[in-house]
């Protein structure tokens, strides 16, 4: 598992090569990403969020979502209290604060997921994404944004969280999709990962690499991004028990570890980049901490295996 997981990221990681090559060639701008990035954000995802509760349900699935569901709920207050404190001793700012929070658990982990254990699988690693929708269009939006106020109304009209909602409704009601409809949503669906890390390479595009590695702060947040946050996921996940609650709960508690242990949210990227606020500098975050995750994650995975 842990081989084949390596090889899914280094496929997505060739997707950040191939956007920063359409800059190098001047086929594209690297501003052109903000097209891409509203696709992303206000098509795609939706999409893969959907069709992800598009299973049968049994009480073995809605014991396992239970159970995805609580952890990613945990983790998150994990981050959330971990980043408070270490916001002012390690001078965090705004998109640091929001990159060590929100992870690529919808572009990167579900194909990983699908790749690695099974479409049927998703609907776990969907559990996570459905935690982190509400904070990452509030609390993210705020911290990129600069705006102070918090519009309920915006956050529950915002497409993200409407099609999270879409979605658990139609499995509590048990209501299935055209097919012709849910194919179409798929397919669009399947574009999450590599266009993701497409606009990810187009944004560094412009930017001297060399001098991107030799940015201390940039390495600050990796480190906690990729290793010490996910360690203690790790620990709580390994040693509490919570594997033996369900069915499967060890795959189940394996999913919750890699999209804690993702790199930073192409989300907030996107988001930094549509109010302006260091997209170039959250880019070369997402960037960093995406070629990095080829090793992480794996290490990740052994350890929790061992």
């Amino acid at each position: 598992m842990v081989l084949l997981l390596f090889e899914q990221i280094v496929q997505l990681f060739l997707c950040v090569i191939l956007g920063w090559f359409l800059v190098q060639l001047r086929l594209l701008k690297p501003t052109d990403s903000r097209v891409l990035s509203v696709v992303c954000l206000y098509l795609i995802i939706p999409c893969v969020i959907i069709t992800a509760f598009q299973i049968e349900r049994t009480p073995e699935l809605l014991h396992g979502l239970a159970l995805s569901l609580g952890t990613a709920i945990g983790i998150h207050v994990l981050f959330f209290i971990a980043t408070a404190l270490l916001r002012r001793p390690l001078h965090l700012t705004p998109v640091e604060q929001a990159s060590l929070i929100y992870t690529n658990a919808g572009n990167l982990i579900i194909p990983l997921v699908t790749a690695v254990l099974g479409p049927e699988w998703v609907i776990y690693s969907s559990m996570f994404q459905l935690v982190q929708q509400f904070p990452l269009w509030s609390h993210g939006r705020i911290l990129l944004s600069g705006e102070r106020k918090i519009s309920l109304r915006k956050i529950l009209l915002n497409v993200n969280i409407l099609s999270v909602f879409t979605g658990v409704l139609l499995f509590a009601l048990d209501i299935s999709i055209p097919h012709v409809i849910e194919g179409t949503m798929e397919s669009l669906g399947s574009m999450v990962g590599p266009l993701s890390m497409i606009v990810a390479g187009m944004l560094m595009g412009d930017q001297d690499l060399l001098a991107v590695l030799r940015i201390r702060s940039i390495w600050k947040v990796a480190i906690l991004r990729l290793l010490v946050l996910p360690l203690a996921v790790l620990c709580i996940l390994k040693y509490s028990g919570l594997a033996a609650l369900v069915p499967n709960g060890a795959s189940i508690l394996l999913i919750s570890l890699l999209a804690a242990s993702a790199p930073a949210a192409s989300n907030v990227t996107q988001i930094a980049q549509v109010y302006g606020h260091e997209g170039d500098y959250a880019s070369a975050i997402n960037v960093i901490t995406t070629l990095l995750c080829i090793g992480t994650m794996p290490l990740m995975v052994l350890l929790y295996q061992l």
